[in-house]
């Protein structure tokens, strides 16, 4: 563990990808976790501790202890897979985390893919908690397009509306490259991640005011009234206000879960994580193209070239490079989390 100071910035602490694991496996287990519950979970919030994806990070474990505590959560859950057609297969997480019910699901949802070109895995009854783009990576390491997305709860109003209805509903995409590191991205359809917001919160920062509105409807930099009184706004004006009704509808009624609304009527104000569902496409180029995949799928990297080519970035890029800085360096976060993480364990 190593310190790294700034006298304008609170103190900072480095930690190798075992120790944030082995911290992740005690504070979970402390609370109940099965210990296949603490190990997926645990290792998808060390994957976006060590891409620097703070909001996503080690952080996360003080919201998913508080919703443990609160009922809002099953931290022994067995998820439960389902076949329920050639290119579908269901996972009843049982009220648990969705990485376990993802870690169960996989494999059925992969094996139908490349049986069928294209499969579907529901995760129904989940809390989630996590970035998307771990699992993406899971699927593109096999070779396989991919796209996931899941509603959360109301905290977003629609594009031109007050009142907090659409979720930030993230969005995925996973596309494989031999050779080189994934094309992945993973966004919120809300103009920043609900926990960006919480982080200025806590750390007394003010936000842009294109995050989100007031109580009364208005452009506001306070994160404390965005998120206790107003409400966070979609990106894009209509355009991210229509992507995030399509996620409440196919990763909503579509796969029988919840809408962003319907989970925060289930939370009944206890602020827990959002309980809902997730839906996960896989295609296989194999599959689809042929004998021919490889090739066409190599013509994808005219298109990266020439956006490098422009000075422009992937998506993901950045996360690349920070994870290598982490694995060799250690992850960075800050010492008053680590020491509000180590008090979960009191």
């Amino acid at each position: 563990m190593n310190k790294a100071t700034n006298s304008q910035s609170p103190v900072m602490l480095r930690l190798e990808r075992e120790a944030l694991l082995a911290l992740c496996r005690r504070v979970l287990t402390h609370h109940g976790f099965s210990a296949e519950q603490a190990e997926t979970l645990g290792v998808t919030l060390v994957a976006a501790q060590l891409d620097a994806s703070h909001s996503h990070g080690l952080y996360r474990l003080l919201g998913i202890i508080d919703t443990v505590r609160q009922g809002g959560a099953v931290p022994d859950a067995e998820p439960e897979v389902e076949d329920v057609a050639p290119g579908v297969v269901r996972v009843d997480a049982g009220g648990g985390f969705s990485p376990c019910a993802f870690e169960r699901g996989m494999p059925r949802l992969v094996e139908k893919a490349r049986s069928n070109g294209i499969a579907l895995m529901a995760i129904n009854r989940c809390v989630h908690a996590t970035a998307l783009w771990v699992e993406l990576e899971r699927l593109t390491a096999e070779g396989l397009v991919a796209i996931a997305c899941n509603p959360t709860q109301a905290y977003v109003a629609p594009y031109g509306g007050k009142e907090p209805l659409l979720g930030t509903n993230p969005v995925a995409f996973g596309w494989p490259r031999p050779g080189a590191e994934p094309f992945i991205f993973d966004f919120a359809t809300s103009a920043i991640a609900r926990g960006d917001i919480e982080l200025h919160r806590r750390e007394g920062k003010a936000i842009p005011e294109d995050w989100g509105i007031d109580r009364h409807g208005e452009a506001c930099n306070d994160p404390a009234e965005v998120l206790e009184h107003g409400a966070m706004s979609p990106f894009g004006e209509h355009k991210g206000s229509a992507l995030a009704l399509m996620v409440e509808l196919i990763a909503g009624p579509l796969i029988g879960d919840l809408l962003s609304i319907e989970s925060s009527e289930h939370d009944a104000g206890r602020q827990g994580l959002p309980y809902h569902g997730e839906l996960i496409i896989a295609l296989d180029p194999v599959r689809i193209s042929g004998a021919g995949s490889a090739a066409h799928m190599a013509r994808a990297e005219r298109l990266f070239e020439a956006v490098l080519g422009q000075g422009a970035r992937l998506p993901s890029q950045r996360r690349y490079r920070e994870r290598a800085a982490s694995l060799a360096q250690g992850a960075e976060l800050p010492a008053a989390l680590v020491e509000e993480i180590e008090a979960l364990l009191d």
